[in-house]
């Protein structure tokens, strides 16, 4: 039952009840929509509720450093969707790839690392995981940081059937930082990944 504590523990199965599922779209991603109600802060439960939800399965993102140089290995990569709102398509990005519904998110994790950049992580420690864009996607990120000696990234990469072309750059942690708060690095889960090592260097040192 849902609590107003900001501390509490929840259950989603007494906080709502679905009333109907149906798959609107179908192709490279899905769109399902539901029809809900759920409980209200001030009790009882609200009316039927109508909302579509993006449904493109969960994800890894992996941040290489190398805590030996204090570098980061960045993905440059095109991306459509943002030439609405930016000037540049090519967005630089932390190392992400989607997980299959038999896959483990390690197993992934470690996998895209070594199709997007080359390396091969000497650790992969898991850090947390979160959701994306909440209001419209059920999209869960599974968040770690590989250890990675960065001399070795460079070159070209990506699979050709999946129409990849990435390019690998070495940046100095506080030049990658730099660009966070110029706005140059603008996707929230890269964003996410170097404030986490920025807050947790502590943590990651040798």
């Amino acid at each position: 039952m849902k609590n107003n504590g900001i501390n509490a523990q929840f259950n989603a199965k007494d906080d709502v009840v679905i009333i109907s599922k149906q798959t609107v779209f179908k192709g490279f991603f899905k769109l399902d929509e539901y029809q809900f109600k759920h409980r209200l802060f001030d009790g009882g439960w609200s009316d039927v509720v109508s909302r579509e939800v993006f449904e493109r399965g969960h994800a890894v993102v992996v941040l290489p450093y190398d805590p030996r140089t204090h570098q980061v290995v960045l993905i440059e990569q095109i991306r459509l969707p943002a030439i609405a709102t930016t000037n540049s398509i090519w967005l630089l990005e932390l190392v992400a790839g989607m997980i299959a519904a038999d896959e483990v998110a390690e197993e992934v994790a470690h996998r895209e690392l070594m199709e997007e950049t080359g390396l091969s992580a000497t650790e992969m420690h898991f850090v947390n995981s979160f959701l994306a864009t909440p209001g419209g996607s059920s999209e869960r990120f599974y968040f770690y940081w590989a250890n990675v000696d960065a001399s070795k990234a460079q070159g070209i990469h990506g699979l050709e059937y999946e129409h990849e072309d990435i390019k690998v750059h070495v940046v100095d942690f506080d030049i990658a930082m730099e660009m966070v708060n110029s706005g140059r690095i603008d996707n929230a889960s890269t964003v996410l990944g170097l404030q986490w090592l920025a807050l947790n260097l502590n943590k990651v040192k040798l």
